[in-house]
């Protein structure tokens, strides 16, 4: 029986896998999710010696079982190729007490590469199955790292164009220069004046804006999305979860069956969540350990029940994490529910309305399987500067929130099971944060010197991703007002 994928918000809004990937965002305003559970057959014994491919064969035949399984093969084998700069795919290296997942060797350094190299093929495919010949334009906004594997995943696709809006202010330079320098005719990327929670409420209005869906369609066009709220981007990153497990057993670090934890740097909550589906189809999963920035709001809710976007909201070192709405949120507190497309939608709109909603007690009770706490700035450069000095390993940021957290974990509980650190970003993403943190210093030079001083400092080679922008021409200059986001699709779209 094929798997149905349904609203959040509309138990009656359903749809396969596919008809989701290429839907994007429910057109209610919800997230689509799996209305059970597929079986996946995990035997450790032999999934210790699959490769990633063939572990990514197998949760996405699981997953999108609308797909057939030469559709599949097509999709894992473009996607998880020699645009990897490590033939695992995705490392996983022992640091001191702790294993770092390493999810940054793709084409820009940062773990959105690991499910963005496959979204354009399953979305062509998608295309192709129902026969769709609108155009499909993928609108995103981006904390730094989804805009520029997006772009780099569907440049000069056929069929396809993409508009990528990120905060002017709120992104690394080194993150900024790779997204305005990405080249490819079918491609916008747009500066705001705010901050990321405000683009992504204006395009989630946009995706849910009547009128404007059908001047789409009039002109032979859909929205869709590259950012974690469409299931073709979530389902792909349980993958790295169930195969860092299965390099624990090839190593003889644990045996089949023992419980590991998973740490998780933590902003938009789809990493996370793609954890939660893991343990959900029978990963020996004991926490998923949720670690945030001083943007902490995941933190309060884990500990309180109680989620309040009504707060500061601070520009951080960890910048793909400075989110106060955690999208994905939504599809967890569905389930929290009981799956009840009612309850979610009045919490949501409790969100919109006062910024904030309580769940009940009984859904707080089900929250056993997170534990969550946040670093701060100071303990961000303290963790960095520490996993140098005693493992000789370099820490991205947002690692290093998940480091620190990690830290506290044990700390506060005493607990000694085998822990992943997903490690989401390449440090050469975040020079300065990493060289200061380093040095002890606050380095005057731009970010580009200070890449040259951290492969000198680390020993570290030079990403091609990083190296290539040295001479590249910025491509992307405009900037605009977020109250212009809507009106800037119009017009590069050229919509009538």
């Amino acid at each position: 029986m094929t798997l149905i994928y349904q609203s959040t918000r509309d138990k009656t809004n359903k749809l396969t896998a596919s008809q989701a990937i290429l839907q994007g965002l429910a057109t209610d305003g919800g997230l689509y999710v799996p209305n059970q559970i597929p079986d996946v057959a995990l035997d450790f014994d032999l999934l210790k010696a699959s490769s990633y491919q063939e572990i990514a064969s197998l949760v996405l035949s699981a997953f999108l079982d609308d797909f057939t399984p030469e559709e599949i093969a097509y999709c894992v084998d473009n996607a998880y190729d020699t645009k990897f700069d490590e033939l695992s795919i995705a490392p996983l290296v022992k640091v001191g007490g702790q294993y770092n997942l390493e999810l940054f060797h793709g084409n820009t350094i940062a773990f959105k590469d690991m499910a963005l190299s496959i979204l354009p093929y399953l979305m062509t495919t998608a295309a192709q199955k129902h026969g769709v010949d609108r155009e499909i334009v993928i609108l995103t906004a981006t904390s730094g790292d989804t805009g520029k594997a997006a772009m780099a995943g569907f440049a000069d696709v056929p069929g396809t164009k993409i508009v990528v809006f990120y905060p002017k202010d709120g992104v690394s330079k080194i993150q900024e220069k790779q997204m305005t320098t990405q080249v490819g005719d079918n491609v916008k990327v747009i500066a705001i004046d705010g901050n990321f929670d405000a683009a992504q409420t204006t395009v989630k209005q946009m995706f849910n804006d009547e009128a404007l869906r059908e001047k789409m369609f009039a002109n032979h066009k859909q929205f869709s999305s590259a950012n974690s709220m469409n299931i073709g981007r979530l389902i792909p990153q349980i993958s790295y979860y169930v195969y860092a497990y299965a390099q624990l057993v090839k190593s003889g670090a644990i045996k089949n069956g023992d419980k590991i934890n998973f740490t998780v740097p933590t902003g938009n909550f789809g990493n996370i969540l793609a954890a939660y589906y893991a343990k959900q189809i029978g990963l020996p999963i004991n926490q998923l350990i949720c670690a945030s920035n001083e943007n902490n709001v995941l933190t309060d809710f884990f500990k309180t029940g109680t989620y309040d976007k009504n707060r500061d909201f601070f520009v951080t070192s960890s910048p793909s994490m400075d989110i106060l709405v955690s999208s994905n949120l939504e599809r967890l507190i569905y389930h929290l529910t009981g799956d009840s497309d009612i309850k979610t939608s009045e919490l949501m709109q409790l969100l919109t309305q006062d910024g904030e909603y309580r769940i009940t007690d009984e859904m707080f009770k089900q929250l056993n399987d997170f534990y969550a706490d946040f670093a701060d700035e100071a303990e961000i450069s303290s963790e960095i500067s520490a996993t140098f000095e005693t493992n000789h390993y370099v820490e991205d940021p947002h690692t290093a929130v998940a480091s620190a957290v990690y830290k506290k974990y044990t700390l506060a509980t005493g607990d000694q099971t085998p822990t992943v650190v997903v490690s989401t970003a390449s440090p050469y993403k975040f020079p300065r944060v990493v060289v200061d943190s380093l040095t002890g210093t606050s380095a005057k030079a731009d970010d580009f010197e200070l890449v040259k001083q951290l492969a000198d400092l680390s020993k570290v080679p030079l990403p091609k991703a990083v190296s290539d922008l040295f001479g590249a021409p910025i491509l992307h200059h405009e900037v605009i007002a977020t109250s212009d986001m809507q009106s800037a699709v119009i017009n590069y779209l050229e919509l009538d």
